[in-house]
């Protein structure tokens, strides 16, 4: 019976290794890899909120914003070492567009209690390098 048991936890444990290795990734890595590719704009203070397609949230870092095929990364003021990719966001603007001047709710997705806020940088867009021919 011990054999099967130690059989069962070293098969386990092979298979949760791989899942911590991905996890030990820095935000900046995390990131870096999201926008390989990519060139930085010039930031600006706002995004029109209608035309953001999804959000992802980098770890302790960033929110990633996608217009199109424009990637605007948002890197908070204050409050990004709370953010966590199984947070909500929750947004109230003053208009249609999200600007630098907003703030956004961080509500566990699991509890649904808020945990925290961040208030808002600019949207540094990152478009794909165009390829030469």
């Amino acid at each position: 019976m011990r054999k099967i048991l130690a059989s069962l936890f070293l098969a386990a444990t092979a298979f949760a290794v791989p899942a911590s290795a991905a996890d030990q990734k820095t935000p900046q890595e995390k990131l870096d890899r999201l926008l390989t590719g990519r060139v930085a704009g010039k930031p600006t203070n706002c995004i029109s909120l209608a035309s953001a397609t999804s959000s992802q949230i980098i770890d302790g870092k960033a929110i990633v914003y996608r217009v199109g095929g424009t990637l605007y990364v948002n890197e908070p003021r204050s409050g990004a070492d709370t953010l966590d990719s199984d947070d909500i966001l929750v947004t109230k603007t003053y208009g249609s567009q999200l600007c630098s001047i907003d703030s956004v709710k961080l509500i566990d997705r699991f509890s649904r209690f808020q945990h925290g806020f961040v208030i808002l940088g600019d949207f540094v867009p990152y478009t794909r390098v165009k390829q030469a021919n």
